[in-house]
């Protein structure tokens, strides 16, 4: 009897065994997926378009004023916008009947162009050509003006910031101060306001070397002023493009004018020139744009890298700070300063070189962005693009940015056609299928970046041509994150229109300090 039920036990212990390997076996087999897909890139049966901005605004800064948009830009250039997308000319070239510009063309003072910016300024440009670059404007609440912070440019490194006011945003603008100087040489110095802040000994033995040139290695070009205020009401200006790297300055409400700091070289602050934030050993970083986000808490500066040219490169990067002078770091908490190594591996690049489905063409050096939160907290970048079929032609573009769940921003792939990202997101079935992937990379340089296919399957797997991964969706909100090649991106899906009108999904995340967009038809 004791025998028998031994027998039976085991033949108990037996069966259950066989189950549980046939169960798993089974399991093992249900979470093996299959993809039959072609990996070929293949769009051409998706629809083109083109966004024909109609007007071309380089380096655009923007502003709204009521309901409607500007951008100011170089080479005395300004235009307006009902929509984001479509922008008429309010002013446009070096001339004296400029309705925004022109005093400050016609230079009634003769202080505007005195140190840079003509064949006949202390540092004179090549010929008799004018250079005003990169205006920024803002309404001083104090003065209760229009302020135009712009500056004028003689050589690589030497510049002038001043600014002008008016009483409407569309101008005319009034001259009313110089305020930083750059390219000092022996020669030079005294014909700027440097030996005010600081002792002739302290100008030369920082500012200029040995031969009596300038330092530029380790001091700003005074170029690519934008203001802003921060969460405290104070009043700041960020600056600088390319040599000694991105400063940034106090400004006196009241007056402004440059509030000039106490030196402290450990935090890295000049008395003239203010405190370096990053860059420096003449390294491609410029067009520097701060702006305060309240729903992260955080101070964003945008720059640019790269040459402008259609093959330079040109791109946009972020980094971030608690506080409006700094410190501010990327996603892996460094910054680019002289000994950084390549600089192309700090800062989250937001948009390099790239292709996209319904793109007629590549866009190229797509850089010198601006960015502001709109009245009804949609969140956007504006900025200037070439393209490779079009030479060193350019145009403006506008694209919505959102926060992913760590606070970075990550731009949608296409420009703003009035799509809103579901604050409940998407269901599944929305967002599984197969997308053309653009990462954006690192590199600075005139390559572009085209799409890979990559499919997202319902059971949370990412297939591609030799990838494999995962993703995930958060329930109830449009968050996501993808995972291939060892990075995880996080980011946001969101419906809209691509360049041809099509709807499609959409989506856009960040990682080491790289972009991926994804579009699925």
């Amino acid at each position: 009897m004791a025998g028998k039920k031994r027998i039976v036990a085991a033949c108990v212990v037996a069966a259950a065994a066989i189950v549980a390997g046939v169960v798993a076996v089974n399991a093992d087999n249900i979470f093996k997926e299959k993809i039959n897909e072609d990996w070929t890139v293949d769009y051409s049966n998706v629809k083109t378009g083109t966004v024909n901005a109609r007007v071309a605004v380089h380096d655009p800064s923007v502003m709204k004023d009521k309901d409607t948009y500007y951008i100011f830009g170089t080479h005395m250039t300004a235009a307006k916008s009902d929509d984001l997308r479509t922008w008429t000319y309010l002013g446009n070239g070096y001339n004296e009947k400029n309705p925004v510009y022109g005093e400050l063309m016609s230079d009634p003072t003769g202080n505007v162009f005195a140190y840079t910016g003509k064949g006949n300024s202390v540092i004179p440009t090549q010929g008799n050509g004018v250079a005003m670059w990169a205006p920024d404007i803002i309404y001083n609440k104090e003065m209760k003006k229009w302020c135009m912070y712009y500056c004028t440019s003689s050589t690589f490194n030497a510049s002038t910031i001043g600014f002008a006011t008016a009483d409407k945003i569309e101008g005319p603008y009034k001259w009313e101060a110089n305020l930083v100087y750059s390219g000092l040489t022996n020669d030079s110095i005294s014909s700027t306001d440097v030996l005010d802040y600081v002792s002739e000994d302290y100008a030369k033995s920082h500012y200029i070397d040995a031969k009596g040139e300038y330092n530029f290695n380790e001091y700003p070009n005074a170029l690519d002023p934008t203001i802003f205020y921060d969460k405290d009401g104070k009043f700041w200006m960020v600056y600088g493009s390319w040599s000694g790297g991105i400063f940034i300055l106090q400004l006196d409400e009241k007056t402004g004018k440059v509030i000039h700091p106490e030196a402290d070289e450990v935090n890295r602050v000049d008395a003239y020139f203010g405190r370096k934030l990053i860059g420096g050993g003449h390294k491609s970083i410029e067009g520097p744009y701060i702006m305060y986000d309240k729903e992260s808490d955080y101070y964003y500066l945008y720059v640019s890298y790269g040459g402008l040219a259609q093959k330079g490169g040109y791109q946009i990067r972020v980094f971030r700070s608690k506080t409006p002078d700094g410190d501010y770091v990327d996603m892996n908490g460094d910054a680019p300063f002289e000994k950084a190594g390549n600089h192309g591996y700090f800062g989250l690049k937001l948009s390099g070189n790239y292709i996209m489905p319904s793109n007629p063409a590549a866009y190229m050096a797509t850089g010198h962005n601006s960015a502001f939160i709109d009245d009804d907290g949609k969140k956007y970048i504006v900025y200037h693009t070439r393209f490779s079929n079009q030479g060193e032609n350019f145009s403006d573009r506008t694209k919505q940015y959102f926060l992913n769940k760590e606070g970075w921003p990550c731009m949608l792939p296409y420009a703003t056609n009035g799509e809103t990202i579901s604050d409940k997101g998407y269901s599944k079935d929305e967002v599984v299928g197969t997308y053309y992937v653009v990462n954006h990379g690192y590199a600075i340089d005139g390559k572009v970046n085209e799409p890979i296919k990559l499919a997202l399957s319902k059971r949370g797997k990412v297939y591609g041509d030799g990838i494999e991964g995962t993703w995930t969706m958060e329930n109830g909100k449009p968050y996501m994150t993808v995972t291939f090649d060892d990075v995880t991106y996080s980011g946001v899906f969101c419906k809209m229109k691509d360049e041809g009108n099509t709807d499609v999904m959409v989506f856009t995340a960040v990682g080491k300090n790289t972009s991926v967009w994804g579009v699925k038809y």
